[in-house]
């Protein structure tokens, strides 16, 4: 009797991203509570290479992406020394590859987001199709703080779910929108008591894997064209534009000041 197993493509097994497969759910975890889920490049790389890794296995029907502890994720870890020198272009082109992933994926991506997401992990969250959220979670585009522009397609995907003027707020005050907040404005498909959240997850990414996956995939690509006819696009001036910044004396400000926790000042430089 042939191996099945042997035709279908690996699922990565690194620290920092718990992936499980059962039932037909595919649950990838941001794994790195100390560090409130930052998203160094092994974790990066993993996640992407997830997500391709559901597109051409047969036995995947639904993918889940979650956190561990009191954070969904908050995004690239910029922590350490020397943090502006270790961020640069591959980062951009690492983040483009897994939202890609997400968006192009014909299976459903659901997001669980039980705490903050922040910075690309905002992104990654509401890349997915659809988004239940914890009602302590919150979403920030933290990257004006540090001296970049939101970056992992949120400048389209943002927009396209609350419009303009909020999605404005959200990504230049850089303030946190809680989940009823986000909830309310279209944001996230689905609001759950924080107790909830893990069996309301559950029972969804059952109903999808038993779902018709053909009408599935015709869904979710005909609602995404229609949406993020722009996605590519967007993800392209996002590199540009941040490619620029990283180059910046700004940029070097805000990372030095997360750093040693303090304000930033910023000089346009």
């Amino acid at each position: 009797m042939p191996d099945l197993a042997a035709d279908l493509a690996p699922l990565p097994d690194v620290p920092g991203l718990a992936v499980t497969l059962a039932e037909g759910v595919l649950t990838a975890r941001f794994d790195r509570p100390e560090v409130y889920n930052a998203i160094d490049d092994t974790v990066g790389i993993a996640l992407a290479e997830t997500l391709e890794a559901a597109q051409t296995r047969g036995d995947v029907r639904v993918v889940v992406l979650t956190g561990t502890g009191a954070a969904f994720s908050t995004g690239a870890d910029i922590s350490g020394e020397n943090a502006h020198e270790r961020f640069d272009v591959r980062a951009m082109e690492m983040t483009s590859r897994f939202i890609g992933a997400i968006t192009r994926c014909d299976r459903p991506v659901v997001a669980a987001v039980n705490g903050i997401a922040a910075g690309v992990g905002c992104s990654i969250a509401l890349a997915c199709d659809l988004v239940l959220a914890a009602e302590s979670a919150s979403f920030l585009l933290a990257f004006t703080r540090i001296g970049f522009m939101p970056d992992g397609g949120t400048s389209a995907t943002v927009a396209a779910s609350i419009g303009r003027a909020r999605a404005m707020r959200m990504a230049l005050l850089a303030e946190p929108l809680p989940a009823s907040e986000a909830f309310t404005a279209g944001l996230v498909s689905h609001l759950v008591p924080d107790a909830d959240l893990a069996d309301e997850t559950a029972r969804l990414a059952r109903r999808l894997a038993g779902g018709p996956p053909l009408a599935f995939a015709a869904t979710k690509k005909a609602i995404t064209a229609a949406t993020l006819p722009h996605l590519d696009e967007a993800l392209e001036r996002e590199l540009t534009g941040q490619s620029v910044l990283m180059r910046t004396a700004d940029v070097a400000e805000g990372m030095a000041a997360f750093g040693e926790r303090r304000r930033p000042v910023f000089r346009g430089e």
